[in-house]
């Protein structure tokens, strides 16, 4: 395992899904969620933000690294869209359960394909597994 790459490969992806995230949430989708201000804090709480994102950042890269550890940035951004897919089981979950409108879960889901699939781009891109030692050579 290529501690070194690993953790650049962390950092990049934090900083890919912390500003996508203000894109895509704070920006682009922030007209759906004006619709139903009483689901959401007025203001977000943001060292929850960084550590959610912080978390997220880690485990995705924690589990590309420790088991697809591939230099290849179409492997990673396969990695991304079943991680995205994934991710969106867990935002239809929450539209079973939450006062959601269908166009914010489909959004939701466009964008954590999205963000799933670059962020897996830019760790398979980065990470690059150390080479295997050959003990036949000094």
């Amino acid at each position: 395992m290529n501690h070194k790459r690993g953790v650049i490969a962390l950092i990049a992806t934090f900083l890919f899904i912390f500003f996508f995230g203000f894109v895509w949430h704070g920006l682009l989708m922030k007209p759906y969620y004006m619709q139903m201000p009483e689901h959401w804090h007025a203001v977000p709480i943001f060292p929850w933000l960084i550590l959610g994102h912080v978390i997220l950042a880690f485990a995705f890269t924690g589990l590309y690294v420790s088991k697809v550890g591939i230099n290849s940035a179409a492997t990673g951004f396969g990695y991304g869209i079943v991680m995205g897919i994934f991710a969106a089981g867990a935002d239809i979950l929450r539209f079973a359960t939450e006062p959601l409108s269908a166009t914010v879960l489909c959004l939701w889901i466009i964008g954590v394909l999205i963000e799933f699939g670059i962020a897996g781009l830019i760790v398979g891109a980065i990470y690059k597994p150390l080479a295997a030692h050959d003990p036949g050579r000094s």
